[in-house]
C-alpha cells in the first residue's frame, strides 16, 4: 500500500498519479504518436466545429435524443430547471462534471427547492464539507482520510469502511431519483452518441434507474467518429489515473423504453478562446488532469489556491481565457517549466499559453506593485546602487522588513558580509 508523508501529503500522492501515468504510458510504444494523432485530431475538429456540432446534433435528434442548446451558463441552468420542472423532479442525482461546476448549477437548483446528490464519492465528499473539488478527476484529494469520516460523522476512518458507509448512503438516493444528470467526455458526430467515462459506476446506475437523463457538454466535446473514441479512450485513463482505460466507458446513443435524454450543448465562452489564434489550442483538453498531477506549484499549492473553477494549469488558461482582469493572475502561479506541456495527451501548449496570459495580464491591468518592480529592475541594473542599498540593509532593523513582508513569513537576517566582500578580502 501506498504511503505518503504528513508534511507533503499532497505533492506525494499526486506525484504518485503522474508516475502510474509515465509506467503506463511506456507499455504503450507508439504513446507519442498517439498523443500526435489527438491533437492532430482535436485541432481540426475545433476548426470545424459547426460542422460537426450541426451533423452531431441532426444524428442525435434522429436517434431520439432531445438536443438544447445553451449560450452560457445562465441558459443552460434555465433550461435544466425547465426540464425538471416539466418532469415535476425534485430529486436529482449527478455524476461529476466540471461543466456543471462551472455554471454552478447546484447553488442554482438548491435555491430554487431542489435536492441535487451527487454521487461521484470524491464529489460526494466535497458536496458534504461544503467545498469545491480540489482537482477534476480526484475532486477529494486534499483530504485525508480522518478528515473524510469527520465530514461523514464516522468513528471509523479505515477507506473501506467509510466507502461502504457512502455506498450505503448513496444506493438510496439512487432509488429515489428522478432524474440523472451526468457530464460528457466526448460526443461522436458521426453516430449522434455520447461518451461518458466513470470508475464508480455512478453514471450508468443514475442514468438506468431514473426515467430523465440530462447530459450537459461544452461545445469543444464533439469528435468526428468511433475511431477517433478509440485514440481518445487509449489516451485518457492512463493521462488521468495510470490505468489502461476507465472501468466503466458508456455510449448514450438513444433512450430506452418509455424514458428520455436530454443533451445540452454549451458554448459559455468557448467560442471567445477559439476566436483567439494563440490560445484556441486550449479547447482540445479532454479534462484529464495529467497537468496538476505534474505541476510543481500545484502540488504543492493545492486546487483550492487557485481562483477559478478548473486549477493548475489548464485552469489557468482558461480562466485568463474567460476573463484575464479576474483571473489573469493565475498565469504567473507556474514555473513555466514545460512539464504540464510534456504530459499532455492531447500536446496543448500550456506554458506557452501561460506565458502569452502573463503578457495580455500586463497590457490590460496596471498594479501598483509595477511601480516597486521597475524600482527592483532600476536597482538591480546597477552594481553601484545594488552595493549601496546592501550596505544601507545593513543599517535598518530587522523588524522593519519583517513588518513589509509579511507577519506570517520569516524575513531572513541580512548577513553581515556579502559575498562580493567575501570574495575581494580572498582575494
Amino acid at each position: 500500500m501506498q504511503t505518503f508523508k504528513d508534511t507533503d501529503w499532497l505533492n506525494d500522492a499526486l506525484w504518485y498519479v503522474r508516475q502510474k501515468r509515465d509506467n503506463t504510458s511506456k507499455n504503450i510504444p507508439e504513446w507519442e504518436d498517439l498523443r500526435r494523432h489527438a491533437s492532430n485530431i482535436k485541432a481540426h475538429t475545433i476548426t470545424h466545429l459547426d460542422t460537426y456540432l450541426e451533423e452531431f446534433e441532426k444524428k442525435a435528434l434522429k436517434n431520439g435524443i432531445q438536443v438544447h442548446w445553451a449560450a452560457d451558463a445562465a441558459e443552460h441552468n434555465k433550461i435544466i430547471e425547465k426540464i425538471l420542472r416539466a418532469k415535476k423532479a425534485k430529486k436529482i442525482v449527478k455524476s461529476k462534471s466540471m461543466l456543471t461546476e462551472e455554471c454552478e448549477l447546484n447553488p442554482y437548483l438548491e435555491q430554487r427547492g431542489y435536492e441535487v446528490i451527487d454521487t461521484d464519492l470524491g464529489e460526494r465528499i466535497v458536496q458534504l464539507a461544503k467545498q469545491r473539488p480540489s482537482h477534476i478527476v480526484l475532486p477529494a484529494i486534499h483530504l485525508k482520510k480522518e478528515e473524510v469520516a469527520k465530514i461523514f460523522h464516522d468513528p471509523n476512518a479505515d477507506p473501506t469502511h467509510l466507502t461502504a458507509q457512502a455506498r450505503i448512503s448513496l444506493r438510496e438516493h439512487f432509488k429515489s431519483a428522478d432524474v440523472a444528470i451526468t457530464g460528457v467526455n466526448f460526443a461522436v458526430a458521426s453516430e449522434g452518441a455520447f461518451v461518458v467515462c466513470t470508475n464508480e459506476g455512478n453514471a450508468d446506475l443514475g442514468t438506468s434507474l431514473a426515467h430523465t437523463h440530462i447530459a450537459v457538454m461544452g461545445i469543444e466535446k464533439v469528435i468526428p467518429d468511433m475511431e477517433d473514441l478509440g485514440v481518445f479512450l487509449r489516451l485518457l485513463a492512463r493521462s488521468a489515473t495510470g490505468q489502461e482505460i476507465t472501468t466503466y466507458t458508456s455510449i448514450f446513443k438513444k433512450p430506452a423504453q418509455n424514458k428520455d435524454i436530454h443533451l445540452i450543448i454549451v458554448d459559455n465562452g468557448r467560442s471567445e478562446i477559439l476566436a483567439k489564434e494563440e490560445f484556441a489550442g486550449a479547447l482540445k483538453c479532454i479534462r484529464c488532469g495529467a497537468c496538476m498531477n505534474t505541476c510543481p506549484v500545484f502540488r504543492r499549492a493545492g486546487g483550492h489556491a487557485y481562483n477559478y473553477v478548473i486549477p493548475g494549469p489548464i485552469g489557468s488558461n482558461l480562466g485568463a481565457a474567460r476573463d484575464i482582469k479576474a483571473y489573469g493572475k493565475l498565469a504567473f502561479a507556474s514555473t513555466l517549466c514545460g512539464s504540464c506541456t510534456a504530459v499532455c495527451p492531447v500536446e496543448i501548449n500550456l506554458h506557452e499559453q501561460l506565458l502569452g496570459y502573463r503578457n495580455l495580464y500586463k497590457q490590460n491591468v496596471k498594479e501598483r506593485k509595477d511601480i516597486y518592480y521597475k524600482a527592483a529592475f532600476s536597482l538591480l541594473r546597477s552594481p553601484l546602487l545594488y552595493t549601496t542599498a546592501l550596505k544601507l540593509a545593513k543599517l535598518l532593523p530587522h523588524s522593519l522588513y519583517k513588518r513589509a513582508w509579511n507577519k506570517r513569513r520569516t524575513m531572513p537576517k541580512i548577513a553581515k558580509k556579502s559575498f562580493r566582500e567575501y570574495y575581494n578580502e580572498s582575494h
